[in-house]
């Protein structure tokens, strides 16, 4: 085996990319293969829901995640890895692979449980969700070709290798780009949204930036964890003037509350309990919203956003059962969110973001097909590279928040149907993004 020999291997199985790290003598089945000291070794390996293990009584519990694993024969054969699983220690913290030897018959098990110093490993990624490996010896020929490569850039631990031909991370963002920049020369754009058949809809609610945005990009309305466009995430945020990015409120993700009040009695009782009139008068209507921010009780609800599981001083994760939680006077909690439940849906959604300024404008009888227009600015925010430390480090430091927008409007005989709307926002301001990427970049697309 050569080295372009196993890249055309690679590359037959669909991989775009590949990562090499020289194995340490305690990188072995028995001890484990250090992948990283922190969690942003999730945003380009491919993972399954996150769980938490714990060991008896011990503190220092852990995360775990399968993968799909596969070892790949000289011969282009795929041996699968069914115990292969991602291992998540928050104290440290840092992330490991274990279970890659096990029920897998012809697997490298002599290198892999060896501890001989600088054996190689290849770990490629495919498009649907799929890791491949390949180890070699030290002395093998293709570690001594791998060794002459120079100026392949580092992710942490590991090289990284675009294969050639392949659609690599650098034209995805060209073109996400030059699609922004073809959007901003449109001007003013009629309010719009896709279904799911790609058809163009109309759209008149106050969210319709984003989905006006989606539109022109091509993308449906999607509920999942995974990025919007190209492996980008994209997000609009609404501002009166082009150049004032630095200044407007983003919200960030909306997850549903995993635990508290809010799931064990339901939502309508939640807001009976929690929420109040409604403000402006509107009959029937009982809101529950207002800025959470961490250690603070809230005027409108009193609750007051907490940090349970999160060490402040160290920005680690010091117990995996861990959770964003809201907490009345008495300290019941009204509704919690997980580290489990988020801190998949973060890295993945947010490993590659993209955030575009927006105005709006409204005119009902100007405009034939909608009752608004949006114009996407030339001022592009971009992040890279994030660890869902760096979001529980701001929601601390109070830059992110918990702003909901949940309302119920009870049933008026005659008039209406009980209506209830879930809308769990965690924001912050756009001048604040860069604290949650390694790489920040402010793009002019005009320049």
């Amino acid at each position: 085996m050569n080295f372009q020999k196993l890249l055309k291997i690679f590359a037959d199985k669909g991989c775009r990319k590949i990562y090499a790290k020289w194995l340490s003598p305690n990188d072995n089945s028995k001890n484990q293969v250090y992948l990283a000291g922190s969690f942003d070794v999730l945003n380009i390996f491919p993972i399954h829901e996150i769980i938490t293990d714990t060991d008896g009584e011990r503190r220092s519990a852990t995360f775990k995640t399968k993968v799909d694993f596969f070892w790949v024969t000289d011969e282009g054969v795929l041996l699968y890895a069914s115990n292969a699983q991602f291992i998540l220690y928050p104290e440290y913290p840092e992330v490991r692979f274990s279970g890659f030897l096990m029920n897998v018959k012809g697997g490298p098990s002599e290198l892999m449980r060896s501890r001989t110093d600088k054996r190689l490993l290849f770990m490629g990624v495919t498009d649907d969700g799929k890791i491949i490996g390949y180890v070699v010896a030290p002395e093998s020929e293709l570690a001594n070709d791998f060794r002459t490569i120079t100026n392949l850039p580092d992710f942490g631990v590991f090289k990284e290798i675009t294969l050639e031909g392949a659609f690599i991370e650098l034209n995805s963002k060209q073109k996400l780009l030059d699609e922004l920049k073809r959007i901003h020369h449109l001007g003013w754009i009629d309010s719009k949204r896709l279904d799911k058949n790609k058809e163009v809809l109309p759209c008149s609610s106050s969210n319709c930036g984003g989905y006006t945005l989606e539109a022109e990009l091509g993308i449906t309305p999607n509920g999942y964890s995974e990025p919007d466009y190209l492996g980008w995430e994209v997000k609009q945020f609404a501002v009166t003037n082009f150049e004032k990015y630095n200044s407007s409120i983003i919200t960030l993700m909306t997850p549903e509350p995993t635990h508290g009040y809010y799931v064990d009695f339901g939502i309508e009782s939640f807001i009976k309990k929690y929420g109040y009139e409604d403000k402006l008068g509107r009959q029937a209507r009982l809101n529950f919203g207002g800025v959470h921010k961490y250690d603070k009780i809230t005027n409108s609800t009193s609750l007051k956003l907490i940090l349970e599981g999160f060490n402040i001083d160290t920005g680690n994760i010091q117990d995996i059962k861990g959770y964003i939680g809201l907490i009345d006077l008495k300290e019941n909690i009204a509704a919690s969110w997980s580290f489990e439940s988020l801190l998949k849906h973060w890295n993945r959604k947010h490993a590659n973001a993209c955030y575009v300024p927006s105005r709006n404008r409204k005119d009902a009888e100007l405009f034939t097909f909608s009752k608004q227009q949006y114009y996407y600015g030339d001022k592009i925010i971009m992040g890279s590279s994030t660890d869902f430390t760096l979001f529980l480090k701001e929601i601390a430091k109070g830059n992110i928040y918990y702003d909901p927008g949940i309302k119920l409007e009870l049933a008026i005989d005659g008039v209406r149907k009980q209506n209830i709307k879930r809308r769990s926002q965690f924001r912050i301001k756009s001048s604040n993004l860069k604290s949650l990427y390694k790489k920040n970049e402010l793009i002019d697309i005009n320049a």
